[in-house]
Protein backbone atom coordinates (compact mmCIF):
# COMPACT_ATOMS: atom_id res chain seq x y z
CA UNK A 1 0.00 0.00 0.00
CA UNK A 2 1.28 3.45 -0.92
CA UNK A 3 1.84 5.99 1.83
CA UNK A 4 0.26 9.44 1.49
CA UNK A 5 2.40 12.07 -0.21
CA UNK A 6 2.05 14.96 2.24
CA UNK A 7 4.22 17.33 0.19
CA UNK A 8 2.03 16.81 -2.85
CA UNK A 9 -1.14 17.25 -0.81
CA UNK A 10 0.26 20.49 0.65
CA UNK A 11 1.23 21.76 -2.82
CA UNK A 12 -2.10 20.97 -4.46
CA UNK A 13 -4.41 22.17 -1.69
CA UNK A 14 -6.47 25.27 -2.55
CA UNK A 15 -5.58 28.18 -0.28
CA UNK A 16 -6.94 31.61 0.46
CA UNK A 17 -4.92 34.58 -0.69
CA UNK A 18 -3.67 35.28 2.85
CA UNK A 19 -2.69 31.62 3.39
CA UNK A 20 -0.82 31.65 0.08
CA UNK A 21 1.10 34.80 1.12
CA UNK A 22 2.22 33.07 4.31
CA UNK A 23 3.18 29.80 2.61
CA UNK A 24 4.89 31.53 -0.32
CA UNK A 25 7.12 33.64 1.94
CA UNK A 26 7.83 30.74 4.33
CA UNK A 27 11.42 29.46 4.02
CA UNK A 28 12.00 31.57 0.91
CA UNK A 29 15.70 32.37 0.36
CA UNK A 30 16.51 36.01 1.07
CA UNK A 31 17.49 36.70 -2.56
CA UNK A 32 13.88 36.17 -3.70
CA UNK A 33 11.37 39.02 -3.42
CA UNK A 34 8.61 38.58 -0.89
CA UNK A 35 5.00 38.68 -1.92
CA UNK A 36 2.18 40.67 -0.37
CA UNK A 37 -1.59 40.60 -0.62
CA UNK A 38 -1.48 43.69 -2.85
CA UNK A 39 1.04 42.11 -5.24
CA UNK A 40 -0.97 38.90 -5.51
CA UNK A 41 -4.12 40.85 -6.35
CA UNK A 42 -2.16 42.57 -9.12
CA UNK A 43 -0.85 39.21 -10.36
CA UNK A 44 -4.34 37.68 -10.34
CA UNK A 45 -5.83 40.56 -12.34
CA UNK A 46 -3.09 40.18 -14.95
CA UNK A 47 -3.38 36.38 -15.17
CA UNK A 48 -7.11 35.54 -15.03
CA UNK A 49 -6.62 32.29 -16.96
CA UNK A 50 -4.76 30.79 -13.99
CA UNK A 51 -7.89 31.18 -11.87
CA UNK A 52 -10.56 29.96 -14.30
CA UNK A 53 -10.96 26.60 -12.56
CA UNK A 54 -11.29 27.89 -9.01
CA UNK A 55 -10.85 30.86 -6.78
CA UNK A 56 -8.09 29.39 -4.67
CA UNK A 57 -4.32 29.57 -4.85
CA UNK A 58 -2.13 26.45 -4.91
CA UNK A 59 1.61 26.26 -4.41
CA UNK A 60 1.81 23.74 -7.23
CA UNK A 61 0.08 25.91 -9.84
CA UNK A 62 0.92 29.46 -8.77
CA UNK A 63 4.19 29.66 -6.82
CA UNK A 64 6.65 29.35 -9.75
CA UNK A 65 4.54 31.68 -11.91
CA UNK A 66 4.43 34.31 -9.15
CA UNK A 67 8.21 34.02 -8.69
CA UNK A 68 8.81 34.52 -12.40
CA UNK A 69 6.36 37.42 -12.52
CA UNK A 70 7.94 39.13 -9.50
CA UNK A 71 11.47 38.80 -10.88
CA UNK A 72 10.45 40.25 -14.28
CA UNK A 73 8.33 43.04 -12.80
CA UNK A 74 9.80 46.52 -12.84
CA UNK A 75 9.83 48.06 -9.37
CA UNK A 76 7.73 51.17 -8.89
CA UNK A 77 9.88 54.15 -7.96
Amino acid sequence: MRTPDHDRERSEKKRTLLDFVTLYNENLPSVFPRVSEELLKEFKSGHPGLFAVGKGWTLDQHRRKVMDWLSSRKPLD
